[in-house]
């Protein structure tokens, strides 16, 4: 390039579009070495360069930039070959020779991962755990890390499965960063298993040096298997005792569910106090069922504790829907795109369900937007259309054929950006110096075609794409077009023309099922378009998921006395199965109840949760991302009883007689039989002599049935019998009390003698009396601490009695004596402890006896034991009624309270007050001491005659010291002579009556009512617009009233035209007398009797009538007639003039017809130059089949035909003559005049279009355009479709369908411009016809650019 001036300057490389010029210092070997600011020079600045632009084809182009690109590729080749070369430029970045490999390992095993790095100077290295930073300093039992020689090692110590992890290494220079990633598998086996029941049962672990103690760690208090719903809170607690006790050492708790920690959220909250573990989930959800484990880690070893939780689904909305779905998910988040999972729901409900609905919300809003117009049966949906940089949440909603689930939990928070842009690269290491380098020439050129473009999903419903971004593309970002391609065919039609995508990832929608169709992409720039890419492979639209097959039978085992453990087996050739529901059915019922509300994938699961003694059959379905399989067979009937095990060892062995030959020993049986009945007992023995023990032998060959064996003496004198003797005494002073029916109170004193260790626990038997000594049963399971207990389930009739065995640590000791015959059955007139709650709130438990004897006193008692603490209870008898009253009821008194009468025959009752009896209790106290009035109406405000204004309000119940005051804005008003109060007690009505509002009436009328104790207040609010129209009917209704008190008007002047076509003026009048005086004026000029016009006028009772006769214009004027007398006056005008004829109309009216409904108003005269204009919502009604306005004579009228609810809404009548106007109303929203037409719209089998379609749609040229609408009608309607009035035909293009008689829908392929228009879907049965009509809009994003530079 040469200047004006001739001079010659260094001609670059031409530069591309929009890239910015520079100054570049450039060697000999025309390489950039730097950057070269220009001094400012104004002649220089004033010299212009001459630069010849010419303009090249693409062809040139393509050439020219690969022969660049070659000559950039030979100039790396010989920088590369010159820096090897030169001997001083040794520095290199870091580079892996031998990288990290995943490696699986057995829990409690180690585990060293190894790699080895080159680079110069040598790099520094740093291992991460999941993007933490490892610190083998602070945790040396754990890790230990070496390197040695440039190869690296890390060494993980006695894995368990929170080892399960990606680690990384990270070697850094001066010259770059390189990293490793290997993933860890911890899997847990007979090893694992074997080292919790070590660390769990073992009290030394571990030895801590820090400390210098071993600690032990154990968990006490332990939470059970729970059961919530969905909505409620749950806590979770344990007590966790760790000795010894070490100042300012707490250990580390950690909650999981299903082997995956958990995190505090707004969901999980955990707390820690330093003997107490406790984990509160919030809001429950499905998604929180699962096995709970708490682990408790110090530095000697740990202690775990796991049960299981479940979680019901909450009440549905309509009986027969669905449940919400679950564990919603985002995968393979992109700028404009997002896949959501979701996982379905044990309860389909009364129908299978149809498919889902998925909402997204953007964080920091709370409007929730539908996603699918058309609900998925599969449980993965593509959602595009998101805004690149923004937050989203999802839902999903659940639909059958009854209607929608609830939402399911919200999903994790995902932003829609390009996931490179989520975690940032290595930074490039500071060398020192900054180098400048002329910007890449590629930047402005087209980019290359994109890559592997795949179908990786593929649905009757949508299929996404996939594609590797080109690799020559530039600085700037790319955007991508994708084309489809019907297969056969060569037409390739671009399906986002308008919207290019960023992501490389796209959903198309809208494909024609059972179609084979291929796809391929390409890039666009700045520059412009690229080439296609390969096309992909031919891909059938349709369902590519099968469903799961049905699972194998399952077989059931008994576990618990509320749990069963069910077995199947796996379903075969099963896809992404997604888990099994287990559901559980009371044989008979034939009600499936789901036992699990969260899929499980093992092939086992204990089913809680039942009822003991019933018979349950089960069975299982699996399911996936398709859907559920088949219900497997269902089960054998299993009954819900604990399993058998191994009996307990019988205790209390006795030597009951010793004489010459024999001895009789005696024993107790186990207190836990296994579940089962013993079937027999065997006895040993061994031998002792001095202190040599010998072994034991077998006494018995058979087994014992009794709990006795008699022995007979076989061995020398020299020998004696060594047995097991226990020392206990038995209880006594065995007594009863509260003598039922079903059960009886068993009450004792401990024995005598305890034994070596105290007693910790006692055992009640129990046997009809007429049974032998084989039917004694224990009447419970576990040792009862008590000394005392409540015998329950006892046969009415029947005699019983009863023995109590104690026990200690050494074992149980002998029964007591026997207690009884007692007959279990009620006295008669026997009555029960109530609970009563005064007036005051006061609480107290109340026993009545009405055989009292003389001596006869109340004894109370709380647990069987005599009440010493008086601050509690207070204690007040008057005859035969005894009241215990609560001082101040507290949680400090649950427990069993009982009363026993003393000298009768043991009449007592007893009465359990549990936390839940608690608080009622407290509630109805709370609603004693402050009672509240109740209204059975709300305070309302209604006109009468003459303008008065009553409001009023009326209680449920009030007494007759009920008083009323009565409050407006804070000051209290009284009766006088603007207000009016009344108050009738019998009936709780409460009025207060009003002359008339005026300005300052306005503001908040309050009713305070007073009965006694209980208050109530009810308010009325008269404010604003309300106000003002309350207060202009209150002036109209009061002015009606003054002028009908004289001579008035009952109807106004008006005219009608008789047979002969004379116009006739006509009027009715009221309330007047021989001494009213009634005038005519025309033109404001009085008719005398001597006028002609007089000889017109005519009287007959109240009509007065004047007859102009045949019209013309001279007869054109205003007419008045006035009435006038002592009593008051009236007038009536009517207009006859020309601007007056068309001003004068009736109200609208509203006819219900076979065919709809007609608005109609009748003019006093029309000619065709009135403009009549109808109006919906101030909107123009356009005229149409089956909206027809019309004139009949002097009646206007509107025709709508078939009603539908888009008709509701006010009307509006314009009429215009030129000079002036008048409107006419009508609501067809509320009650009233439209009764008629509500009747007509209300038709339930009437073919009516019920949802579905919008009123527009703005649809881009070039894509697929699917509505459907939803019908109705009995007998199913006749569907059609119609196109700006004229009838549509299915066809290539319109692809119209009717599907289950009730869903219609039309697909427009590939819309142009000349689809834009309106349309219209027809049904129609019997009963009638509806139309359901949008809008289509069909616009080129081309021409709108150009439209916008053209504005520019």
């Amino acid at each position: 390039v040469k200047t004006e001036k001739g001079q010659e300057v260094v001609k670059l490389s031409p530069l591309p579009k929009r890239a910015r010029r520079t100054y570049l210092a450039m060697d000999t070997d025309k390489e950039v070495i730097g950057y070269v600011i220009p001094v400012f020079r104004a002649e220089e600045a004033r010299e212009a360069l001459d630069v010849k632009v010419v303009k090249k084809s693409r062809t040139v182009q393509y050439r020219e930039s690969m022969e660049r690109m070659e000559l950039s590729r030979t100039l790396d080749v010989r920088a590369e070959l010159r820096k090897k070369m030169n001997p001083d430029n040794l520095n290199h970045p870091p580079e892996f020779v031998i990288k990290l490999r995943g490696q699986t390992v057995w829990e409690g095993k180690t585990v060293t991962l190894h790699c080895t790095v080159a680079g110069w100077p040598k790099p520094k290295v740093a291992w991460y755990k999941n993007n933490v930073l490892i610190d083998p300093k602070a945790h040396p039992e754990k890790y230990t890390v070496e390197s040695n020689y440039n190869m690296h090692s890390l060494e993980i110590k006695n894995c368990n499965f929170f080892d399960t992890a990606q680690y990384c290494i990270s070697a850094l220079n001066v010259k770059g960063e390189a990293s490793s990633v290997a993933t860890v598998v911890v899997k847990s086996g007979f090893l694992a298993l074997f080292l919790i029941l070590y660390f769990s049962f073992i009290s030394t672990d571990g030895f801590c040096p820090e400390h210098g103690v071993t600690f032990n760690a154990t968990i006490i208090g332990k939470f059970e298997v729970a059961f919530g719903y969905e909505g409620e809170t749950l806590s979770l607690g344990c007590t966790v005792i760790v000795y010894p006790t070490v100042k300012k050492y707490q250990p580390e708790v950690v909650w999981y569910r299903n082997s995956v920690p958990l995190k505090p959220s707004k969901w999980v909250h955990t707390h820690w106090s330093g003997e107490h573990a406790t984990l509160t989930l919030v809001h429950l959800n499905k998604e929180d069922e699962g096995m709970y484990t708490l682990r408790v880690n110090t530095k000697s070893g740990f202690d775990t504790y796991s049960a299981y939780v479940f979680v019901r689904d909450a009440d549905v909305e309509v009986e027969g829907a669905p449940v919400a779905p679950l564990d919603v998910r985002c995968h393979d988040v992109n700028k404009d795109y997002v896949v959501v999972t979701w996982k379905q729901p044990a309860v389909e409900g009364s129908s299978p369900i149809l498919g889902y609905y998925i909402d997204r919300c953007e964080v920091g809003t709370h409007h929730w937007a539908q996603c699918n117009d058309v609900p998925v049966k599969y449980a993965r949906f593509p959602v595009t259309g998101l805004v690149e940089g923004r937050s989203y949440v999802f839902r999903v909603r659940a639909l059958n054929k009854v209607g929608l689930s609830r939402p399911s939990r919200v999903s994790e928070v995902v932003v829609a950006m390009d996931p490179s842009d989520r975690v940032p690269g290595p930074l490039a290491p500071w060398t020192g110096m900054i180098k400048f380098t002329e910007e890449d020439p590629t930047g402005g050129v087209v980019p290359g075609e994109p890559t592997d473009v795949v179908v990786t999903e593929a649905t009757k419903s949508y299929v996404v794409l996939a594609w590797k971004p080109p690799v020559q593309r530039g600085h700037e970002g790319v955007m991508y077009y994708i084309e489809k391609c019907i297969s056969g065919e060569d037409n390739w039609q671009r399906v986002n023309t308008g919207m290019p995508v960023r992501s490389p990832r796209f959903a198309l929608f809208d494909l024609a099922e059972g179609k084979s169709y291929s796809f391929r992409v390409r890039c666009c720039n700045s520059a412009g378009v690229s080439e296609a890419s390969v096309p992909t492979e031919e891909t059938i639209i349709g369902d590519k998921l099968d469903l799961p097959s049905a699972p194998g039978a399952p077989v059931t085992a008994r576990n618990t006395a509320t749990s069963v453990v069910v077995f199947w087996g796996a379903s075969k050739e099963v896809k992404h199965l997604v888990g099994y529901y287990i559901e559980c059915s009371v044989v008979g019922s034939n009600v499936w109840t789901p036992c699990n509300n969260k899929p499980v994938k093992q092939t086992r699961f204990v089913c809680h949760g039942l009822t003991t003694g019933a018979n349950y059959v089960f069975r299982v379905k699996a399911v996936n991302a398709a859907g559920y399989s088949q219900s497997s067979p269902s089960s054998e009937t299993v009954v819900v009883q604990p399993a058998i095990s191994v009996p307990g060892n019988p205790t209390g062995v006795t030597l009951l007689e010793a004489v010459k030959d024999y001895m009789v020993l005696g024993w107790t049986a186990p207190a836990n039989s296994g579940g089962a009945d013993i079937r027999g007992y065997f006895v040993d023995y061994r031998t002792v002599k001095g202190n040599v023990v010998g072994k034991w032998h077998e006494m018995n060959q058979k087994a014992l049935t009794a709990t006795s064996y008699k022995v007979r003496y076989f061995i020398s004198a020299t020998f004696i019998m060594k047995f097991f003797i226990l020392a206990l005494c038995a209880p006594v002073g065995l007594h009863v009390l509260e003598v039922r029916d079903t059960s009886i109170v068993v009450l004792w004193e401990p024995p005598a003698f305890d034994g070596r260790t105290p007693v910790n626990g006692y055992y009640v038997d129990v046997k009809e009396a007429s049974a032998g000594e084989e039917g004694w049963k224990a009447a419970h399971e576990k040792a009862n601490r008590m000394k005392y207990m409540k015998v329950t389930g006892l046969k009415p009739g029947t005699a019983y009695v009863f023995r109590v065995r104690a026990q200690n640590l050494a074992g149980v000791g002998k029964p007591s004596a026997v207690l009884g015959p007692i007959l279990a059955q009620t006295a008669p007139d026997t009555k029960e402890i109530y609970v009563d709650v005064d007036d005051d709130g006061v609480i107290s438990m109340v026993f009545e006896c009405s055989e009292m004897k003389a001596g006869s006193e109340f004894v109370w008692s709380k647990n069987y034991q005599a009440i010493t603490d008086n601050s509690r209870l207070t204690i007040v008898t008057e005859k035969g009624k005894s009241r215990a009253i609560f001082n101040d009821p507290s949680l400090e008194d649950l427990g069993t309270f009982s009363c026993v009468v003393t000298n009768t025959e043991g009449i007592s009752s007893s009465y359990t007050l549990t936390e839940e009896g608690l608080k009622r209790l407290l509630e109805i106290s709370h609603d004693h001491k402050f009672p509240v009035i109740p209204f059975k109406h709300e305070m309302s405000m209604e006109l009468l005659e003459k303008g008065l204004v009553r409001i009023w309000t009326q209680v449920e119940k009030c007494t007759s010291a009920c008083e009323v005051e009565y409050v407006f804005n804070d000051t209290i008003l009284s009766s006088g002579s603007k207000y009016t109060m009344k108050f009738d007690k019998s009936t709780g009505i409460i009025e207060m009556f009003m002359d008339s509002l005026e300005v300052t009436d306005e503001g908040t009328f309050t009713f305070n009512l007073v009965d006694g104790k209980a208050k109530g207040t009810t308010s009325l609010v008269l404010i604003g617009d309300e106000f003002k129209e309350l207060q202009k009917k209150s002036q109209f209704e009061r002015a009606e009233w003054v002028r009908k008190q004289g001579p008035h008007f009952v109807e106004y002047l008006d005219f009608a035209v008789t047979p002969e076509c004379d116009v006739l003026l006509k009027c009715k009048v009221g309330n007047v007398k021989k001494e009213t005086e009634i005038t005519w004026s025309r033109n404001s000029i009085g008719i005398a009797d001597s006028d002609e016009d007089a000889k017109k006028i005519q009287r007959k009772d109240s009509d007065l009538t004047f007859n102009i006769g045949k019209m013309s214009k001279k007869d054109a004027g205003t007419y008045e007639v006035f009435l006038r007398d002592d009593r008051g006056r009236d007038n009536s005008t009517f207009n006859l003039t020309d601007s007056g004829k068309s001003n004068s109309a009736t109200e609208i009216k509203v006819l219900s017809t076979e065919h709809g409904i007609i608005l109609y108003s009748d003019v006093t005269y029309y000619h065709e130059d009135l403009r009549v204009v109808w109006l919906l919502k101030d909107a123009k009604l356009p005229a149409s089949e089956r909206v027809k306005p019309g004139v009949t004579g002097d009646q206007l009228w509107l025709k709508i035909n078939e009603p539908t609810e888009k008709d509701r809404g006010r009307y509006t009548m314009d009429i215009f003559d030129g000079k002036a106007g008048i409107k006419r109303f009508f609501d067809l929203t509320g009650p009233g005049d439209c009764f008629l037409a509500h009747s007509y719209i209300s038709c339930s089998d009437r073919a009516r279009v019920i949802g579905g379609l919008p009123d527009v749609v703005a649809i881009q040229e070039g894509k697929s355009l699917n509505l459907t609408g939803n019908v109705w009608g009995d007998p199913a309607p006749e569907v059609s479709w119609k196109k700006n009035e004229k009838p549509l035909v299915s066809d290539d293009r319109y692809k119209l369908k009717f599907e289950q008689g009730k869903y219609a829908s039309i697909t427009i392929t590939t819309v142009t411009t000349t689809d834009s228009g309106k349309y219209a879907l027809v049904v129609k049965n019997k009963y009638g016809t509806e139309a359901g009509e949008f809008t289509v809009s069909v616009y080129n994003p081309e021409d709108e650019e150009n439209k916008g530079d053209k504005k520019d």
